[in-house]
């Protein structure tokens, strides 16, 4: 089990990232802020599916993830949210990408993170802390 916390402490450390750089408001990199949302969503699933023993592939396809967890506990995302968020760490982090993410929309992408990481952590096992840390 102790891939799966250290799959967990690393979608906290994205959502930390993410959560972090939107104070910087008006000087804000969304794109950053986007891509550690994405991150974090990927990396709790991946989590859920070390915990389950699931093999998964080396992708960043949220869609395909999904799709590889039971439907009940699937996190809830749309199609065009998977589709977007996806997007974020296989497009928008490269040179070539010129739509303009938003301030409103990094903020969305983090709200994502938040709730899918939750939604996720609920079925994860509660793996216990060394001391010191």
């Amino acid at each position: 089990m102790q891939v799966v916390g250290e799959w967990t402490a690393k979608a906290g450390n994205d959502l930390k990232t993410a959560t972090h750089t939107l104070i910087l408001g008006a000087e804000c990199p969304t794109d950053t802020v986007c891509f550690h949302a994405q991150q974090c969503i990927e990396k709790s699933i991946k989590a859920y599916l070390a915990s389950r023993n699931i093999d998964f592939p080396k992708t960043h396809d949220l869609g395909r993830l999904i799709s590889l967890m039971p439907k009940n506990v699937r996190p809830k995302l749309s199609v065009p949210e998977q589709r977007r968020l996806t997007a974020y760490s296989t497009e928008a982090r490269y040179p070539g990408y010129f739509e303009e993410i938003s301030l409103t929309e990094a903020r969305r992408a983090v709200a994502l993170a938040r709730r899918v990481r939750k939604e996720i952590g609920k079925h994860l096992p509660k793996v216990r802390k060394k001391r010191g840390e």
